[in-house]
């Protein structure tokens, strides 16, 4: 796309089936290279990576020759391929439907990156739910009162009213209402 520029930054986040979890330590760094190079096959430049047992974070820098679903479709079902190969799970692994995609500026990329490299630290203490919105807290948004990932034990069942949540069923919507990020 010649003459054409873009700053478009994505953290998605997506979990493991049933929020189970699978994802063993021995194989994150492993796990996450491959990860990596699905989304630099797709032309697509990462930014941080990291994962949780349970759960991935991915945060990047995105060209507009993909579109963020193929992208996200493309990493769920190489790497759920590249863990079931590898026979890392018994049974069969997959990823949950849908994920998690919010949007932030380049002057919030350290606080972003920072949070994402630090799951390990954060997840010890807070749940996926509570992780979520405390990092949408600290990049000042109004989150909603419902976060779109169900805990293990909770089910929710109400589709996405807006588009920061892609997924056909069992998400509630965890945009904030209009911009999401107030001016200085």
């Amino acid at each position: 796309m010649a003459n054409t520029y873009t700053q478009i930054y994505i953290h998605i986040v997506f979990a493991v089936q049933g929020r189970q979890n699978l994802i063993q330590r021995e194989y994150n760094d492993e796990l996450q290279k491959y990860m990596t190079g699905i989304v630099s096959g797709q032309g697509q430049k990462l930014l941080a990576i990291n994962n949780m047992p349970d759960h991935f974070h991915i945060l990047i820098s995105q060209k507009p020759n993909v579109a963020l679903s193929d992208l996200v479709r493309n990493v769920k079902a190489g790497s759920s391929g590249f863990i079931n190969d590898r026979r890392w799970v018994a049974g069969r692994f997959s990823w949950q439907e849908g994920f998690g995609a919010f949007s932030y500026s380049h002057s919030q990329l350290s606080t972003v990156i920072r949070y994402i490299q630090n799951q390990e630290h954060s997840s010890s203490t807070l749940g996926l739910q509570r992780r979520i919105r405390r990092v949408v807290e600290t990049l000042q948004c109004a989150a909603r009162s419902t976060i779109p990932f169900p805990s293990r034990e909770s089910r929710l069942d109400a589709a996405p009213t807006e588009l920061t949540v892609f997924s056909p069923v069992n998400y509630k919507d965890f945009a904030p209402s209009g911009a999401c990020f107030r001016s200085r």
